[in-house]
């Protein structure tokens, strides 16, 4: 947590070995989450593949960084478990942001998401968020969808590892701390106030659906 940029990042490792970082830009109300997926070099992928996808970061998905920057874990090496489990969220990312104009957007996507320069997608309900917040447009850009092409097909039904196709990746968030909880407590005088105890914690998985230009970008999706 960096309570002066009032900010968080959270990595974790999936089962598969994919690297995945959680950014939350609170000051700029975005979430980031970065994706580094192990390549298949015998199918002709390089050694990793990046992937960002940006959301709006919504009031309460997650502590604020000043709570986060104070917390202390009495046993490290304790693995835990989520108190709440909330629902797998389907996410259509329809359009590309511009890397290179993305500090428009947060200034954390320059270094978050500079492995995945070509591969930075957002929704379109989300731009008109940051478009009414003043975000210079030009940095979005709407991708094919299957009302422009018909022939457009989910990349696991798709036999051509060479066509374009709908991708999907999906993470799991295994353990994060989601909300404050708070506890009562009387003076002499019988009057009651709350203050903060300690904290919720929350498990939640994503599944990221958005145009590529080749099946061979989304190898992975022949596996699920």
């Amino acid at each position: 947590a960096d309570s002066g940029a009032d900010c968080i990042s959270l990595e974790l490792r999936e089962p598969d070995g994919a690297l995945v970082t959680l950014t939350a830009d609170f000051r700029q109300e975005v979430k980031i989450f970065r994706a580094l997926i192990l390549g298949e070099l015998e199918r002709g992928q390089s050694q990793f593949q990046a992937l960002c996808f940006i959301t709006r970061l919504h009031r309460n998905e997650i502590i604020p960084s000043e709570s986060m920057a104070k917390l202390r874990q009495k046993n490290p090496r304790t693995v835990r478990q989520a108190e709440e489990v909330r629902g797998l969220e389907h996410l259509h990312m329809d359009v590309a942001v511009n890397f290179s104009k993305g500090a428009q957007l947060s200034s954390h996507i320059h270094n978050v998401c500079a492995e995945a320069k070509e591969a930075i997608y957002t929704r379109e309900e989300d731009v008109k968020f940051w478009l009414e917040k003043g975000v210079d447009g030009s940095m979005f850009e709407v991708l094919p969808q299957t009302s422009d092409l018909p022939d457009l097909q989910r990349c696991k039904l798709c036999t051509d590892r060479w066509k374009p196709c709908i991708c999907s990746y999906s993470l799991n968030i295994e353990w994060y701390p989601c909300m404050l909880k708070y506890c009562k407590t009387r003076d002499a005088g019988g009057k009651v106030s709350s203050y903060k105890c300690g904290i919720r914690s929350c498990q939640k998985g994503y599944t990221f659906h958005y145009y590529v230009p080749q099946k061979q970008l989304c190898l992975w999706d022949e596996e699920t």
